[in-house]
């Protein structure tokens, strides 16, 4: 078992990696799109069902536009840059739900929903193209992919600690069981999910100003962000999924010069 355990391990990180465009980087892949997309869609529709869409309001089309021109930013990008067929399994949709809570999320695929909790603080067209560049850059760098693939490695290398403890005393398997629960949950997990959010900041950034939106009102969004939040841009980010508010800002400001020299390849500039 323990040998099946290590070489479904090494299997999976031999043949589950690919180049990311947009990042540069190679990535755990182990679930295909074929395989992921069409899941994706299907959950979307079923949180649709679930809940409140608003279709055919003023800020519901402010949502679908700006949508719209950060996916042909990323188009114009990924054609200039030899990719041209990367988004074709891509199925693209932007939806307003009705709902409190001060978020935006984007599916593996391009399936996106604002909550019309996080309109105010996004206040600004510029502001709602923060937002949407960063989710959409989840989806275009593969994160969720990533996730899943880090979940199934996750879950072997646990198979193989149950292996390996197999004629250890009860007392002892548990320990050792929840030193690595702890350990992959706070040394590998949360980690990556943070590095997935500071990667999706950075892509989003040059996505808004390819697509005319000045970069620097990403800065404003996310200060006002930490004003909502109320712990006035500070806070650990160690057992988060999210970098802190402060600390979030801090790279962006490092981050904007770059998406305005991307953007000015594309003839748009502040």
């Amino acid at each position: 078992m323990r040998k099946l355990a290590l070489t479904l391990g090494v299997v999976l990180l031999l043949s589950g990696c690919k180049t990311n465009p947009f990042s540069g980087k190679s990535t755990m892949a182990f679930v295909s799109d074929a395989s992921l997309f069409p899941s994706s869609f299907q959950q979307y529709g079923e949180f649709l069902k679930e809940n409140k869409v608003i279709k055919g309001t003023k800020d519901a089309k402010r949502i679908e536009d700006i949508g719209n021109k950060i996916r042909i930013a990323a188009e114009k990008w990924l054609t200039a840059n030899g990719y041209p067929k990367y988004l074709d399994d891509y199925r693209w949709e932007y939806n307003l739900v009705d709902d409190k809570e001060v978020n935006a999320w984007c599916m593996p695929g391009g399936k996106i929903v604002f909550f019309t909790g996080i309109l105010p603080i996004c206040q600004t067209d510029a502001g709602i193209a923060t937002v949407m560049g960063h989710e959409v850059s989840h989806a275009l760098a593969n994160h969720g992919q990533q996730r899943m693939s880090a979940a199934m490695l996750q879950q072997a290398a646990a198979v193989g600690l149950d292996a390996a403890t197999a004629n250890s005393k009860g007392s002892t398997k548990e320990a050792l069981a929840m030193a690595f629960g702890l350990g992959s949950q706070y040394g590998v997990m949360l980690p990556f999910s943070r590095s997935n959010e500071s990667e999706a900041d950075k892509i989003g950034l040059t996505l808004m100003a390819i697509a005319g939106y000045n970069p620097d009102e990403a800065v404003n969004f996310w200060s006002r962000m930490a004003a909502n939040s109320g712990d006035g841009g500070g806070g650990s980010s160690f057992l988060s999924t999210h970098p802190s508010n402060q600390q979030r800002i801090e790279d962006l400001r490092k981050l904007i010069p770059a998406a305005k020299a991307e953007a000015a390849k594309f003839g748009v500039t502040f």
